[in-house]
């Protein structure tokens, strides 16, 4: 049950950055949980782990985290569709 409920916390807060960002996070679900789980390890090796921990993450690092990535992620996607826009021009 514990993996399910880290599951579940690592997709909110994917869920979260995003809509924090309001950038979408690719991947649906199964996106949103993998940023939360990039996230949080991005953000508690940045800020290190404080605040309340819920489902094994550090709650306030983990957002953190998962916003930059989520920043970071749409910023190269929209780089890649844009150089493939110019590539077909």
């Amino acid at each position: 049950m514990s993996f399910i409920w880290t599951l579940i916390v690592g997709g909110l807060i994917g869920w979260l950055a995003g809509a924090l960002t309001g950038r979408d996070v690719p991947g649906g679900i199964i996106g949103n949980i993998i940023a939360g789980f990039i996230g949080a390890w991005l953000g508690s090796l940045i800020f290190g782990d404080f605040g309340p921990e819920i489902g094994g993450f550090a709650i306030v690092p983990a957002i953190i985290g998962a916003v930059i990535l989520v920043l970071i992620v749409s910023f190269v996607l929209r780089k890649m569709r844009g150089n493939n826009n110019h590539r077909h021009a």
